[in-house]
């Protein structure tokens, strides 16, 4: 069977539509963030990132994978691991922050987060970390906590944070993308990827039915990792009314976890820092000091982005 018999151009979107042999780019081509879209790496630019008074120097923005890193760091500084303090500097992707010189040195990926450790255990040289779950997995290692020491436990937390790091790509990059970003609505798109999304909250719904955490009896990176995904789409808070759409309120258990973890204190305050959008007050552009959260908040301070 030709692929004109298997795929008949007039049923393409758009219609007649057939790949080429060779694809090219075209830029501007991809929705609501084209424009900092590319197929290639590397600096556009040369930036230096700034570094501000704390060892660790974190270069974010509030997304979903930035408030991974903000609400663990949040969580070790309520825990008494005063080591963990933080400076937060704002990344405006949107501006192409992330294609710096600087930026670039620290992940050659060019997304958000990326961090710099200036106070390794070790004494020695800095340490450069790009990809959440390495730095989650780094932070709770260097300051021996949420992440269980136990080789079972230990196991059990590591396989729910590289699910969640498998998953959201189908939420975000899929879902999130055909649903509310892309420039035209394809039912085939939308349904493949709804589908899939369903069933990664039945397979967090089934486990939270018989834990009260993610992995286990104990609350760990692999609840932080998760949280601003599944639990921000379980609040109805992605997307538009994507909630509404995929019938988020009957997953029972996730809607549990999801209130009884955005009810402590540094999962707020972590999930306010570097955000930009949303309620003003639950907007800190940059954070580079606790009492930031009490007189920086974009309500008091007004846009000075």
């Amino acid at each position: 069977m030709t692929d004109e018999n298997k795929f008949p151009p007039e049923k393409n979107l758009p219609a007649g539509y057939v790949p080429p042999k060779v694809w090219t780019w075209e830029p501007g081509n991809g929705g609501a963030f084209a424009n900092i879209n590319r197929p290639i790496a590397g600096p556009t630019h040369d930036k230096e990132l700034p570094v501000g008074k704390h060892p660790i120097q974190l270069y974010s923005l509030g997304t979903p994978n930035g408030q991974k890193v903000t609400i663990l760091l949040e969580e070790l500084l309520a825990s008494g691991h005063s080591g963990a303090e933080y400076d937060a500097w704002l990344i405006k992707i949107n501006e192409g922050d992330q294609f710096g010189s600087g930026f670039v040195d620290v992940n050659p990926n060019s997304k958000i987060p990326a961090m710099m450790d200036h106070a390794p255990k070790d004494g020695g040289a800095p340490i450069r970390l790009f990809e959440s779950a390495s730095m989650m997995t780094y932070l709770a290692d260097k300051f021996g906590a949420f992440l269980p020491s136990d080789a079972r436990k230990r196991a059990e937390v590591m396989n729910w944070l590289f699910w969640q790091m498998g998953s959201a790509p189908f939420l975000g990059g899929g879902f999130g993308h055909f649903y509310a970003y892309a420039p035209v609505k394809i039912q085939y798109a939308i349904d493949r990827y709804a589908m899939e999304v369903k069933r990664q909250m039945d397979v967090l719904n089934r486990q939270l039915a018989n834990h009260e955490f993610i992995a286990g009896d104990e609350y760990s990176i692999a609840d932080m990792a998760i949280l601003p995904w599944y639990g921000r789409l379980a609040a109805k808070g992605a997307y538009d009314d994507a909630g509404d759409f995929l019938s988020v309120d009957e997953y029972e258990h996730v809607q549990r976890w999801r209130k009884q973890l955005y009810a402590r204190k540094p999962v707020e305050r972590g999930s306010m820092v570097n955000r930009t959008f949303g309620e003003p007050s639950m907007q800190l552009h940059e954070r580079h000091d606790a009492s930031d959260f009490d007189t920086k908040t974009q309500d008091k301070i007004g846009d000075k982005s």
